[in-house]
């Protein structure tokens, strides 16, 4: 029987290669995302049939509930949480509701879909939450989203102990600079990402091809993708966190960065 897979974020970067990774592999693959012309782009690039779609903003939670409810109607095999964004801007100088749609999207849809997704699943089935490298390298020019995937990479690691007997897998995926919209996005369009050095910077396809590799081991909890990323995990190591804190507020700062 052919496998169902469920990718929020799908329009674009990490999720749209994730469906095309996962189609690839014989999967039927729902796309999640706001923008439908998007979506029906990406059904028209799947390899494979019965492929289908969900137009959904995840900051709303009536939105959150439809997929859920999809999670239920239907068994759901893996579930690739994926939608997220980041905001480079001062905290205190933003609106207020931006943070909380911020925290919507980044954890409590996270959240609500993983909970739907871990009740209806089966011995076999695979979690994948997308947190990043952020999640333990804090950079003071995005708080917000930084503390988001704080919360996905332990949310992921509690869940892939509580699951293993079951037989369900749980991966947080931890990439770091990924050649997408996302920093274009986040900087309000001041900055594509282009002029940080190549090594920092991975494609959508060669970290979805390593958590891809990943899940067909179901091994580790957390996935760092990219050789770089992984060397940057040293620092949390080698330096204290108010140093740690020093040297991020000036190498994640896109102003003097990028």
């Amino acid at each position: 029987m052919q496998k169902r897979a469920v990718v929020t974020g799908a329009s674009s970067g990490i999720g749209r290669e994730f469906a095309i990774q996962l189609a690839a592999r014989g999967y039927r693959v729902t796309g999640v995302a706001r923008r439908e012309e998007r979506l029906q782009e990406l059904l028209n690039a799947l390899p494979g049939e019965g492929h289908g779609y969900l137009v959904a903003d995840l900051s709303e939670p009536a939105c959150v509930t439809a997929v859920a409810d999809s999670l239920a109607a239907e068994h759901c095999n893996l579930l690739v949480n994926n939608a997220g964004y980041s905001c480079f801007e001062s905290f205190h100088e933003s609106a207020l509701e931006s943070q909380d749609d911020m925290l919507s999207v980044n954890c409590r849809a996270v959240m609500a879909l993983a909970h739907a997704f871990l009740r209806q699943s089966r011995q076999g089935d695979a979690l994948i939450n997308v947190s990043s490298i952020v999640a333990f390298l804090p950079t003071p020019a995005q708080p917000m989203y930084c503390a988001s995937k704080a919360f996905i990479a332990s949310l992921s690691e509690c869940l892939w102990a509580e699951h293993r007997k079951r037989g369900v897998y749980v991966m947080g995926l931890c990439p770091g600079i990924t050649a997408t919209e996302f920093i274009l996005t986040a900087t309000g369009g001041e900055s594509d990402g282009t002029t940080l050095p190549a090594s920092m910077i991975q494609t959508s396809s060669e970290v979805v091809g390593e958590a891809m590799r990943a899940l067909e081991k179901r091994g580790k909890a957390t996935i760092i993708t990219g050789r770089t990323n992984r060397l940057m995990m040293l620092m949390p190591r080698l330096l204290s966190r108010h140093r740690l804190l020093k040297t991020l507020s000036v190498i994640g700062d896109p102003e003097k960065a990028m």
